[in-house]
């Protein structure tokens, strides 16, 4: 698509990103065939996310990954997964990561059907019956395993799962500012991936 080979925010997002100069996308060319002010926006909120100060550049770019990888958008998800790798994340890490938003995703349906069901004294009473041991003994160490879960299941909507791992987020030592920018990032990617 030449309209994004032509413009320069786009072109330099892609080489920020690792992503290939030929990537398509129809929305992003919407945008920059108008020049959009928005894409530089979402450059500027993508850039200043990722550069957190309340999470290492390896967290921030599993957090990014996490949400790629719920979107199901393979451009960002392979420029993620080389981000981390850069700033040192290993392969188990990153398996994790995409396990997690897994795990998340099945709870984040099963527990929204409770709460859109509450008060229905068989499915609060009724265990759930779901195997979960990847969340037992994370290799990215438990704080980080429960911050994505955390942000993945805020994209998704679930309340009582947002709620229960902000606890146990802060359980592991997180403060507010901490949780509050993994989330900003989560909602932002969730914006590039719709864009991308």
């Amino acid at each position: 698509m030449d309209v994004l080979k032509n413009n320069e925010t786009v072109m330099s997002f892609f080489q920020d990103m690792g992503i290939d100069e030929g990537f398509e996308s129809l929305s992003m060319g919407s945008l920059a065939v108008v020049n959009s002010k928005y894409l530089r926006d979402l450059k500027l909120n993508v850039s200043g996310m990722l550069n957190s100060k309340n999470m290492t550049k390896k967290e921030a770019y599993l957090v990014a990954l996490s949400i790629a990888s719920n979107e199901k958008h393979n451009a960002l998800i392979t420029a993620f997964e080389a981000l981390a790798k850069r700033e040192g994340a290993v392969d188990d890490e990153i398996a994790e990561t995409h396990a997690c938003v897994s795990i998340m995703n099945v709870n984040n349906v099963f527990y929204r059907f409770r709460h859109f069901m509450d008060g229905v004294e068989y499915y609060a009473k009724t265990p759930a019956g779901l195997r979960m041991s990847v969340m037992m003994n994370p290799v990215m160490g438990k704080g980080l395993f429960e911050l994505i879960s955390l942000v993945v299941s805020a994209v998704n909507g679930c309340e009582r799962c947002v709620t229960s791992h902000e606890h146990s987020v802060k359980e592991q030592g997180a403060d507010e500012p901490r949780i509050y920018d993994a989330v900003r990032l989560g909602a932002v990617i969730k914006g590039l991936c719709v864009v991308m």
